[in-house]
């Protein structure tokens, strides 16, 4: 039996690729036929995998894709019958009879909003600026302004255009998922671009978690700064021959590489690195720069969920004062809240802390091993992201120095990304099941 993909970029890669597929074989007439297959498919990827927000994730945001592909299409088959024909009825100007001196007088003809009002003060007709832009479905041989010899405006029948057909809107859609999937493949890289913003030389970083969005950003700065690694112990979960091994029951983020691979690599390009335990990261706190994290999912209140342990170097470091940046891709973040904080943390195989050969230990106690924790936004201090955006750290201020940051993201504003990222109708796509 295959190993099931775990990790939320294995996991949102696979989600878009099968959606892909998904989108080539349907037979859908309309958009609404083709937004509940999606919906229809997505339910049951996040039921198999509830625990993985960034499958509800992908999903959001192809049908996001699929209603603006749509809105685009009617928008632009009711583009060619705006304002067209408009001149020709309200511009036309008409007679009549004059009580007192008995002669014929011209009405002024009725303003519409391509004409000027200098038209009926006798001066000369002004075109407005809406009526020099083109319209789509406008005759080429009609020309904005242009008069007959009466005096009235042509009127232009608006040419009718072929609507797009389903099997056209989904070769949009399918283009769509494409570019979602090249996004997944190339956010490390550029999360990776900021490094030299936020790393500096001399510096001592604090890291946890063997992660490869964490490895390619200090690799990136260590091209050009020298600095000082302490990586703390991720134990018992990551250290394990089987998680090396890729057992699929010791993390979610087995994925994303492993802590030897991740040690080795910093090693060879010259990071100074220091492997220290667990129980000294709050020891060691008051030494370090900053702390850099890698996430599981981002929740919409600016909170995250990492690997276990993370909340305890995230409280360590806010007692030291010291900032915590969170690497992440924009497809982790999810607009769930963390209503139930308890149905987003996740347990792995108690034997790995307690082994089954103790058996009068066992009888005795509940052992519980957690590989998920969740980390409030208060103690987070920044979110780098592969959005490019400047942000201002105001506590470098106090250090006498002024330093914009590209690409961060203060937890506050994570719900304005949410925002742009996912339409208001396929929020809660999952109905009355549980996400």
């Amino acid at each position: 039996m295959p190993s099931p993909i775990r990790g939320s970029r294995s996991c949102a890669i696979a989600t878009a690729h099968l959606l892909r597929r998904v989108l080539r074989n349907v037979r859908a007439t309309d958009v609404t036929k083709l937004i509940d297959k999606v919906q229809q498919v997505g339910r049951r990827l996040v039921a198999a995998q509830p625990k993985e927000l960034a499958v509800g994730n992908i999903v959001r945001r192809i049908l996001g894709l699929i209603r603006v592909e749509a809105e685009e299409d009617r928008d632009g088959e009711a583009g060619g019958y705006g304002d067209m024909g408009i001149e020709s009825r309200n511009t036309t100007s008409t007679t009549h009879p004059n009580s007192k001196t008995g002669a014929t007088e011209q009405r002024p003809p009725l303003l519409a909003p391509s004409t000027s009002y200098a038209v009926g003060m006798n001066a000369p007709a002004v075109t407005s600026l809406f009526s020099l832009l083109p319209s789509k479905g406008a005759s080429p041989l009609s020309t904005p302004g242009t008069q007959t010899p009466g005096g009235e405006s042509p009127v232009v029948a608006p040419v009718s255009s072929t609507p797009n057909t389903a099997q056209d809107l989904r070769a949009e859609v399918i283009e769509g998922v494409q570019e979602i999937i090249d996004e997944l493949n190339q956010a490390d890289d550029q999360i990776a671009g900021y490094a030299l913003d936020h790393i500096h030389s001399t510096e001592f970083v604090l890291t946890y978690t063997p992660s490869m969005t964490v490895q390619k950003f200090l690799l990136k700065a260590a091209a050009k700064r020298k600095f000082t690694v302490i990586h703390a112990e991720p134990l018992p979960n990551h250290y394990r021959a089987e998680n090396l091994a890729g057992n699929p029951n010791t993390g979610p983020n087995d994925d994303e590489g492993n802590s030897e691979r991740f040690l080795t690599s910093l090693t060879a390009a010259g990071v100074t690195v220091v492997l220290v335990p667990f129980s000294a990261v709050f020891a060691l706190m008051s030494r370090t720069s900053k702390v850099i994290l890698d996430t599981h999912v981002i929740l919409a209140d600016g909170s995250l969920v990492a690997s276990a342990g993370a909340t305890a170097i995230a409280k360590a470091a806010s007692m030291h004062r010291t900032p915590v940046v969170v690497l992440s891709g924009v497809y982790k973040l999810s607009p769930v809240y963390p209503f139930d904080v308890g149905a987003l943390v996740e347990f792995g195989d108690p034997s790995s802390i307690v082994g089954y050969d103790q058996g009068s230990l066992l009888g005795s106690i509940e052992v519980k091993n957690p590989l998920l924790d969740h980390v409030p936004a208060n103690l987070v201090t920044l979110y780098i992201t592969n959005l490019y955006v400047g942000f201002h750290l105001s506590f470098h201020r106090e250090f006498g120095a002024d330093m914009t940051f590209r690409g961060g993201h203060a937890p506050s504003y994570l719900y304005r990304i949410v925002a742009d990222h996912y339409r208001s109708e396929d929020m809660h796509f999952m109905g009355s099941e549980s996400e």
